[in-house]
This record gives structure tokens, sequence and C-alpha cells, in this order.
């Protein structure tokens, strides 16, 4: 259990530095701007670039795992897209920032700081295809089913053409694109260039979990909504659960590939689902409350998982 403890303590200590910086510090949100914009189009971009360029080519086409963890993303969608649907009466729009809820893993921010803090950096070329194939299920999902629902009233074609920008054009995506691009041709960037990539991922993850504290503690919980707890379960249980059984039952990936889907899996609510609820001006209130009660509860789940995979009661292999 020490060891747990060790493991999750420093993850969530720079989480709770950054809250609590947030609730007394009285400094405005737009003061986050920059360091957000460091963090997603800098300093992650450069971890998984660095760390994907420097692994075997053959091991960032595992079409099985893409498939699996992808899947079991959407299913979960659907789990708290359905829930949503007889908590708001059937509201498509409502139904769908539930069903984004249930399945956008806090990936970005938490994912690398986690699945590397845990099981070292044999985690990051899985946690780089999660990260990517997810946000780009989610990127195509939440326009889709706004603009179904009647939120969205642009033309689809103008949607599409969203979708096709947003997927292509976030850093993380283009990231593991030159990433997997560099490891295919084995190409090595000069050592000055390699040194500030070392530099910059170092800052990624730290910067990350405290921006992640800050920005919950500036955003007001709202009202909680009844259908909350049992989304929750859904993100942080169910979620994790269903991606380990089909893992298990497919059969075959390594076992450091396996504990990464899980942890990938049982993070909290990203903070995206409050931008995308803010986006479309739809459950925006109960949206942060989501991602702040997730967060929270995130701290006795996340652990429960980590002491499974360090203690062997998740078998992986």
């Amino acid at each position: 259990m020490n060891e747990v403890i060790t493991l999750a303590f420093p993850f969530f200590g720079l989480i709770f530095l950054g809250f609590v910086a947030g609730k007394i510090g009285k400094l405005p949100e737009s003061g986050l701007a920059w360091m957000n914009f460091f963090i997603i189009y800098i300093a992650l971009p450069a971890l998984f670039f660095r760390l994907l360029s420097e692994t075997p080519i053959e091991e960032l086409t595992n079409l099985a795992f893409i498939t699996a963890t992808t899947f079991t993303t959407y299913t979960v969608f659907a789990i708290a897209f359905c829930i949503g649907v007889l908590a708001t009466n059937g509201s498509i729009p409502e139904s769908t920032i539930l069903g984004i809820a249930g399945a956008y893993s806090n990936i970005g921010y938490m994912g690398p700081g986690l699945t590397l803090a845990v099981l070292g950096p044999e985690a990051t070329v899985p946690t780089a295809l999660i990260l990517c194939f997810d946000n780009t299920l989610l990127f195509i999902l939440a326009p889709l089913m706004m603009a179904i629902g009647g939120t969205d009233k642009q033309p689809i074609t103008k949607t599409l053409r969203l979708i096709a920008w947003r997927v292509f054009s976030h850093p993380f995506i283009l990231a593991t694109i030159a990433g997997v691009g560099a490891a295919a041709i084995e190409f090595k960037p000069p050592e000055a260039i390699n040194t500030m990539l070392v530099y910059l991922s170092g800052a990624a993850a730290p910067c990350a979990l405290f921006a992640m504290g800050v920005g919950v503690a500036l955003r007001p919980a709202g009202r909680v909504p009844i259908e909350l707890p049992a989304v929750l379960v859904v993100k942080l249980i169910v979620h994790p659960v269903l991606i380990y059984l089909l893992l298990m039952y497919i059969g075959g990936f390594d076992p450091i590939w396996v504990a990464t889907a899980v942890l990938m899996a049982c993070l909290p609510p990203a903070t995206n689902v409050f931008v995308i609820a803010q986006q479309y001006g739809v459950y925006v209130q109960r949206a942060a409350g989501f991602v702040l009660i997730g967060t929270l509860a995130s701290v006795v789940t996340v652990t429960g998982f980590i002491w499974a995979i360090s203690t062997g009661v998740l078998q992986l292999g």
C-alpha cells in the first residue's frame, strides 16, 4: 500500500496544489491561457513526439489495440448517452454532453502523468494511441450529435469540414503523426533540439496537473443533477472494467498496454466536457459539476485501480 500511495500522492498532490492556488490566488481564469497553450501546443506534443519517434514502428501499428480501446470508449459514450436520454426526457444535446462526460477521460492533462509515473516509459506508445484515437472519436461525435439534435444550426458540409479541421489540426494528433513518421524513417533530431524536447517533456505532466487543479477551482460546480452518480459510475468504473475485459478476451497484448488502457479509462471526465458544453450553450453549469465531482471521486477510484494493478489483483497477462 505504501508503494501505491507513493505513486498516487504526487499525481493528485499536484492537482490539489493547483486547486488550492486557484481558490486562494484570486487570479482570473484568463491567467491560465498561456499555461494551457504551453501544455497543449508545446509541452505534451514534444513529449509524444520524442518518445514515439524513439519507438520501433511495429509497436505503433497495433490495430487490434486501437480498435478495442476506441470501441470501448464509444460503448460507454452510448451507455451514458442512454442515461442522458432517460434523465433529460430525450434531449439529444444534453444527452450528448452526458455521453461525453461518461466517455471522455482526462487523457490529455492527467493521462501521460499517470501512466508514465505508474508504468514507466513503456506506457508511452499505448498512451499516445489512446489519446489520439479517443480524441478523434469524440471530436467527431460531439459536433455530429449536436447537429442531429438541432443545437448546431450550420449546414452539414460545414459541420463535416469543422470535424476534419479539429481532428487534423489538434496538436496531440499532429505530434503523434509526426512521431510515427519519424519512427518509420528512423529520424533522429539534432542533439540541441533533442535536449530541448527533453526539457519540454519533463515540464508537460507537472504543468498539466497543476493547471487542471486551477481550472477545476475556478469553475463553479453548479447544481448536482440526479443523473451525475450514474454517469460517474460509468466513467470511473464501467469504462476501465469494460476495457480490461475486452483486452483480456482478445488476448495477446503486452501487460503494460493493458494496464495503460485501464488507467487511461479510469480517469475522471475531461475539462473538455465543460468546454464543449460552453461552446454549444448546453448543460454548462452541470457539466462543470461533473468535472469537479468526478475529479474528487477519482482520487479513490484511480488509487484503487493503481493498487489493483500494482498488487496483481488485475491479472494483465
